[in-house]
């Protein structure tokens, strides 16, 4: 725990960070005047056409677009300064989307600019004489259109051609559930990890039951992911996700991620797109890192149960938004009777560079690693008898001996090359090394020995380890638009992906409080390589309709040594030598579509349809079996109102049939796998910015999601918790989120103008069903925020749960035995994890 010297500690960077602020500021006044900006130039361009709609007028039109060129000479945002009608405007866009520019350079290094396009529209002229056509095709009408020369926008600062860093352009939509969240929206409300910015998208709820050191576990949309197992996510370029853990199936600890460093989000709820791999079966998850700010900072928060964070923040002005530093350390001695102490750290950073023949290289490197106290659950007769206080742990050396430990450190270097008609090759390339090691007891006293059957009530202290090296890349290659036709247009992409692991683990059971092992469970050693590829294609009927679809294949090789296979107990002969070896394979291959319709400029429709797959756990494989691959099929139909970048809304209704599930088995510590399962539901998201100062965003959420057909009874589990057709345990049939974030300039102190926000969220989760036909209790929590900066300094304070409402962050139902009554119940019964109650956080950020 914290002591005084690290409070002393953090007093001195505080001291030596203003001088250091002073320092700057002093050298800010003489520093030299702003490097020279040389505007983007044009490399390739298209000729808007003119419209059919307009033929009947023969208007003539003008059209100003202002259209923002990113730092790699692509197009990411257009936007009408003067418009010369809907369908003039749309032809505009339309064309001014498919140019690309060498790059505006500021100070010698190329930067995103700001420029205006202006486009003159003319009729095709008339035939020469009225000749009555014979049946047939509608001829081609022929395009007339002057586009000038690019200029600077008229909004640029004198002699600035409005330079502004920008970012990534967002790839093709896939459908009403691909969902960007933006900075703006992230930044509303307070969010305490990077894994908690999640539930600003729909249907997303983020659960922490096992504390700093364990993956967090994540909802989306009628899934019950765990630590990830139906959502892969990325970070950086890196899969997240790792195969084969012991603690669950696609295993992803977003601890890694700095809240300050993360730019958007983009969640796909779905399997719709051909670049979705592995763990994509509730959807995929992906982090793009970025500073937007140009200032380096240093932050210094204070909190609830003695929490202190330091978060130090390098983003030096005249580098592109992905070039950053950023490192973080924190410790809390946790609410509760003390269990739930931690300390954790980490840093993440990128650099992003140009290099010869138009290439961007982009090289990432991030490092986390936690140490976390659990309290584990508890049962709620003993919570509703006063025999263990909500928050507390049972006092038993077996409970109180429950934490966790882990580490991660992760590369990537990705390479990017854009080519002439909107083409662009991409290489990336990564490696990871992560441990995780974990001490939790779920059932107490009811485990007997496999070894020795005689072993018996020496406590379910149940330790994992994983160890697992990871390495792996891709390269994709996206073809120039054809025009095969005045009204169609075609853009492929191949692409293919290729990750190899090398994993150690293993499970035992332990004897409290010297940690003696008395069981073994797991002994195992895996090699796992995953070789995918993949086709894409858009074809764009006319500006209205536009198909996008492909296919993607997976091969996933695996080679598992159980060395404890062919177990032999202690009081048989042996007969052998302990131990199986045995390799195992796979072909996993789907399609993804998704249709979209525009009938007007406002409204978007589409349908969507996806296979996807998770990979088996490799334990469980037998010699020369066919990889069970975990099958989905995902179905959806959505439309999106949008205004401008002011107000949009989506609406999707969908179903998403899974071969089989997987749910967590609290005597074994991890996931089990159950049957087949439906889940059936709609969605609703609202995003609005009403006035400049103002942004909203909503959402919700309903899912009927099924079990098809129940586990068949084993010799160890003669009466399963589930049966057909019952609802899925622990996934809220409702989830209901709202964002609201107000930011505004009023006042000064000294000449120096004052900024205000102020923000809120809340989550509504309807009562969740358990096994065994139980509910846990409906939960409605309220987080939010409130700061004010001036020029160089910031003081905020955060506050999570602020209405301390006492809800369950889990709630189990299993049997267990803690000792707590004079006679053992064989009965399930209810368990929970404690949420948090009311947490402050203060924070003070200087900025350099």
């Amino acid at each position: 725990m914290p002591s005084h010297s690290s409070s002393r500690t953090f007093a001195l960077i505080l001291a030596l960070v203003g001088a250091s602020t002073l320092a700057t500021r002093e050298a800010s006044a003489q520093a030299p005047a702003p490097e020279e900006v040389t505007p983007p130039s044009v490399v390739t361009h298209v000729d808007a056409e003119y419209p059919r709609s307009a033929l009947a007028t023969r208007a003539h039109g003008d059209v100003v677009l202002a259209v923002t060129v990113d730092a790699d000479g692509h197009v990411s945002k257009v936007d009408v300064v003067e418009s010369g009608g809907r369908d003039l405007d749309e032809a505009a866009v339309v064309a001014a989307r498919q140019w690309t520019f060498v790059p505006a350079t500021k100070g010698g290094k190329p930067v995103a600019s700001r420029i205006r396009v202006p486009f003159h529209f003319a009729p095709p002229a008339p035939p020469p004489e009225l000749v009555t056509p014979p049946p047939g095709p509608e001829p081609e009408v022929p395009a007339h259109v002057v586009s000038a020369a690019p200029e600077p926008a008229p909004a640029a600062p004198p002699g600035l051609a409005e330079v502004q860093v920008t970012g990534r352009p967002n790839p093709p939509s896939r459908g009403t559930s691909d969902f960007r969240l933006s900075r703006t929206t992230l930044a509303a409300a307070p969010h305490a990890s990077g894994a908690d910015m999640l539930a600003s998208a729909p249907g997303v709820y983020v659960a922490h039951p096992e504390g700093e050191a364990v993956a967090q576990r994540i909802f989306l949309r009628g899934f019950d992911a765990e630590h990830g197992q139906d959502v892969e996510f990325h970070v950086g370029g890196v899969p997240m996700n790792q195969p084969s853990h012991i603690h669950g199936q696609g295993y992803a600890d977003l601890n890694l991620v700095i809240p300050e460093t993360v730019r958007s989000i983009r969640v796909v709820e779905g399997v719709y797109d051909p670049r979705q791999g592995d763990f994509a079966v509730a959807g995929s998850v992906d982090y793009d890192l970025a500073v937007e700010e140009r200032r380096s900072r240093v932050k210094l928060s204070y909190g609830s149960f003695n929490t202190k964070r330091l978060m130090a923040l390098w983003a030096p002005e005249g580098q592109a938004q992905e070039t950053f530093g950023a490192a973080t350390f924190r410790t809390t001695d946790g609410f509760g009777d003390g269990t739930r102490g931690a300390t954790s750290g980490g840093v993440l950073g990128q650099y992003k560079l140009s290099l010869p023949s138009n290439v961007t290289a982009l090289i990432h490197l991030g490092a986390y690693a936690a140490r976390a106290n659990i309290a584990g659950v508890l049962r709620r007769d003993d919570i509703d008898a006063g025999r263990v206080g909500f928050y507390d742990a049972y006092h038993d050396p077996s409970a109180r001996a429950q934490s966790a430990g882990t580490s991660r450190t992760q590369l990537a270097v990705s390479l990017e090359r854009p080519m002439e008609g909107g083409g662009r090759l991409e290489a990336n390339a990564w490696i990871y090394l992560a441990s995780f090691r974990s001490r939790t007891n779920f059932t107490g006293y009811t485990e007997r020995s496999r070894v020795e059957p005689t072993w018996v009530g020496r406590g379910d202290l149940v330790e994992q380890s994983n160890d697992d090296l990871g390495l792996g890349g891709g390269a994709r290659y996206r073809s120039e638009h054809f025009k095969p036709t005045r009204w169609l247009g075609v853009q492929y992409e191949l692409g293919a992906d290729v990750k190899t692991n090398r994993i150690s683990q293993a499970q035992n059971l332990l004897k409290a409080p010297q940690n003696e092992t008395w069981d073994q469970r797991d002994d195992a050693d895996v090699k796992q390589t995953d070789v995918g590829a993949y086709g894409d294609v858009s074809i764009a009927a006319t500006r209205y309709v536009r198909l996008r679809g492909g296919a993607r294949g997976d091969l996933l090789f695996f080679d598992v040594n159980d060395k404890l296979g062919n177990f032999i107990p202690a009081f048989s002969k042996k007969t052998h030598i302990q131990g199986f070896r045995r390799t195992a394979s796979g072909i996993a291959f789907g399609p993804r579509a998704t249709l979209e319709g525009t009938p007007t400029r406002w409204l978007r429709l589409s349908a969507s349809y996806g296979e996807g797959y998770r990979s088996p756990q490799a334990r469980q494989l037998e010699e020369g079996e066919q990889a069970p691959f975990a099958k989905v099929r995902s179905y959806e139909l959505g439309a999106t109102i949008r205004d401008s970048d002011r107000i949009s809304f989506s609406a999707a209704a969908y179903q998403t049939d899974l071969s089989y599930d997987l749910v967590f088995d609290p005597g074994q510590a991890r996931l089990e796998r159950i049957g087949p399962t439906t889940r059936r539901g709609l969605v609703g998201y609202f995003v609005a910015s009403p006035v400049p100062f103002l942004d909203l965003a909503a959402s919700a959420t309903y899912v009927h999601a099924t079990l098809d057909s129940p586990p068949v009874p084993t010799p160890e589990n003669p009466t399963p918790a589930f049966v057909s057709g019952q609802s899925l345990p622990y996934v809220p049939p409702l989830l209901l989120r709202s964002d609201v974030g107000f930011h505004q300039k009023f006042g000064e102190i000294a000449g120096k103008p004052l900024e205000w926000r102020a923000g809120y969220a809340t989550t509504y989760l309807s009562p969740r069903p358990l096994p065994y036909s139980q509910t846990s209790p409906a939960v409605f929590l309220l987080d939010a925020s409130f700061g004010v900066r001036r020029d160089f300094l910031e003081f905020s304070i955060d506050a999570y749960n602020l209405l301390d409402a006492r809800y369950a962050d889990t709630e189990f139902a299993f049997v267990s035995n803690w000792l707590t009554q004079p006679t053992p119940s064989r009965v399930p019964e209810r368990h929970i994890t404690a949420g948090a109650p009311r947490t402050l956080l203060a924070s003070l950020t200087v900025y350099l």
